[in-house]
């Protein structure tokens, strides 16, 4: 077959099956040109899912009249200057508008400050027609009608009109988060409309957009982050680790205030929550990366969805360090989404279920069960006291060595204890003030109630120890009687080679043995026997994605967690209220402490408003 030149109309089908993927995938371009052209409020109507009727409207400055064929042109755009590393704009390719108007029927009616009327032109399946006058205000309007219709291939990979409405929305919501300043709205006869007021581009504003977009649980499930590496910024808000999804949609990333799913900035955020989070749970995150221009490449992709870092350790290392750094200064926060089931279960009328056994999930339930708890609480029971007899307890005598005291005594010793439990109170998680079902442990602050999961919390204080034992100086190493050669591509034998001095601090030797092989003379000891060639060719894998040895690092974590789980308080031991209080300090001092290493919650607040709203008080 000879080679010939494609057609103008041909070229622009080939780009739209790149860019235009789906109707959410036109919106997407069009609201971002509109954004470029400074528009402060962002119209969207859709029907069909998009597939009949797309329409985008801005107050933005406009397109000239004189530029109308250019802007349908490709490869025109006013967006992008002499230096293609200097982009600063969501659009700069030039292919949107005409790769839709190949394969639709488009209309862009617009209007600048100066000029004395509007102009549109139209763009049906590829064929342009001349620029004619129109009335419209200041702004552009772009009408989309019949998507797809002359590629119908297409057509058919299309999913139903709720699914395609449900993308298109998402679209605008991830948008506008990074632009709180503009007013959107989005509507539709399939949709109800969703309004999103301006804001403000402050940190205030910026929080009230989010909580428009994602409800206004998450702000009160938040921590602020604010970090920066190498003139490289990192803002935004993470969920507490008890506030989580079960997929990853609600991980919304911008680069320079563009929209983006970054699989570097996904692992990142997996890394970040590695212990605290269940394997199927995600965090709900919103993160702005702050950097040069230059150092990050947009135009991976047609779509600009994705993007590559210069420096891709750097972008890792900041995420995970200050997401980590911001939930241990976070402390203990209790999930507001735990109250609220809590509350549903205390109604009036709330369905009745069988006790599930403990909140950990992995033990059974055994009220006679009686083992050996970790090093701390030993030290205030006596080997030799007698079990109190099973049962619910809140009776006088077993109450009676929870009382502190009155408020007020005249006797200096009972006032000493009164100044005691008033401090208590004042605690984070209060004082212990019951046990009920050899697991709960029942604590009251001075203005809510705390239960907390004994077990579930002590393992976190194990693990929490034991992690620290473990990292705060090399672990110790076991020699293999024989090297184990392991073969590999020579690159991923070079990249470990530059690790090899980090993963001995792990305990774990290599050095390289030929082209193409790596000899490993010593393992981590606490690995025990282990398959040698899949770890370092696991390690090597990530080095290659991620530039990182934490796959070593996960299995000694895992292990740790293990010897935790195994050595913590078991479910089903009577506690004193002197191991009781000890358990809610240690609790307060520890970070991460508000999950076990499964990611469940260790305890549960209910404030007292709450309390009295169930009574019928407020």
């Amino acid at each position: 077959m000879p080679i010939r030149q494609l057609t103008d109309t041909m070229i622009n089908q080939i780009a739209a099956g790149e860019v235009i993927e789906r109707p959410a995938s036109v919106v997407k371009e069009l609201v971002e040109n509109a954004l470029d052209a400074g528009a402060g409020r962002v119209e969207v109507a859709t029907a069909g899912g998009g597939l009949n009727l797309i329409r985008v409207s801005d107050d933005g400055s406009g397109i000239p009249e004189p530029e109308l064929e250019l802007a349908v042109s490709r490869h025109c755009t006013s967006k992008l200057s002499d230096d293609i590393h200097d982009i600063r704009s969501l659009g700069f390719r030039g292919e949107a508008l005409p790769s839709i108007g190949s394969v639709s029927r488009l209309t862009i009616r617009s209007r600048t400050a100066k000029a004395d009327a509007a102009a549109e032109i139209s763009i049906e399946g590829g064929n342009v027609s001349s620029v004619r006058p129109a009335a419209a205000n200041r702004g552009t309007s772009v009408e989309v009608r019949d998507l797809f219709f002359a590629t119908p291939a297409r057509l058919k990979f299309m999913k139903g009109e709720r699914a395609e409405a449900t993308a298109i929305g998402d679209v605008v919501k991830r948008i506008a988060i990074a632009f709180p300043q503009v007013r959107f709205s989005l509507s539709g006869p399939d949709r109800s409309t969703m309004e999103l007021p301006a804001t403000d581009d402050t940190p205030e504003g910026r929080l009230a957009r989010v909580a428009q977009v994602m409800g206004k649980e998450f702000p009160q499930n938040s921590i602020a982050i604010d970090a920066m590496r190498e003139d490289v910024s990192l803002a935004g808000h993470v969920s507490i680790p008890s506030y989580s999804r079960a997929n990853a949609l609600q991980q919304y990333a911008y680069v320079n205030g563009r929209p983006v799913r970054d699989k570097l900035i996904a692992s990142a955020i997996r890394g970040a929550y590695a212990d605290v989070l269940p394997r199927d749970r995600h965090a709900v995150t919103v993160l702005f990366l702050t950097l040069d221009p230059a150092t990050v490449d947009v135009n991976v992709h047609p779509a600009k969805a994705d993007v590559r870092f210069r420096d891709p350790g750097l972008v890792r290392g900041l995420i995970v360090g200050a997401v980590r750094e911001a939930l241990a200064k976070a402390g203990l926060r209790s999930a507001t989404s735990g109250a609220s089931a809590m509350m549903s279960a205390f109604r009036p009328g709330a369905a009745s279920y069988g006790h599930p056994g403990p909140a950990n999930g992995h033990r059974s339930f055994n009220p006679g069960f009686r083992a050996a708890s970790g090093a701390g609480f030993d030290a205030a029971r006596s080997p030799h006291r007698p079990l109190e007899p099973t049962g619910a307890g809140f009776a006088e005598a077993v109450q009676a060595s929870f009382d502190t005291g009155p408020s007020t005594a005249s006797v200096d010793a009972r006032a000493g204890q009164a100044e005691i439990s008033e401090a208590l109170l004042q605690m984070q998680l209060g004082a212990a003030r019951a046990q009920v079902h050899q697991n709960y442990i029942v604590a009251q602050t001075a203005d809510s109630l705390v239960i907390v999961d004994q077990h579930a919390a002590h393992e976190r204080l194990v693990y929490e120890a034991l992690k620290n034992a473990i990292h705060s100086r090399p672990l110790p190493a076991q020699m293999l009687l024989l090297p184990e050669i392991v073969d590999l591509p020579e690159d991923d034998a070079t990249r470990l080679a530059v690790h090899a001095e980090t993963l001995r601090q792990f305990g774990l030797g290599i050095e390289r043995f030929g082209p193409g092989a790596i000899a490993v003379r010593e393992t981590p000891a606490m690995l025990g026997e282990t398959d040698v060639a899949q770890l370092v060719r696991d390690l090597a894998d990530e080095i290659a994605d991620n530039d990182t040895t934490e796959t070593l690092k996960a299995r000694l974590d895992k292990i740790a967690a293990t010897m935790a789980c195994h050595g913590s308080v078991r479910s089903g031991r009577r506690l004193l209220p002197e191991e009781m209080n000890a358990l809610l300090r240690q609790m307060e001092a520890t970070p991460g402490s508000g999950t076990c290493n499964h990611g469940r919650p260790t305890y549960i607040e209910l404030k007292l408003a709450d309390i009295e709203r169930l009574f019928g008080r407020r």
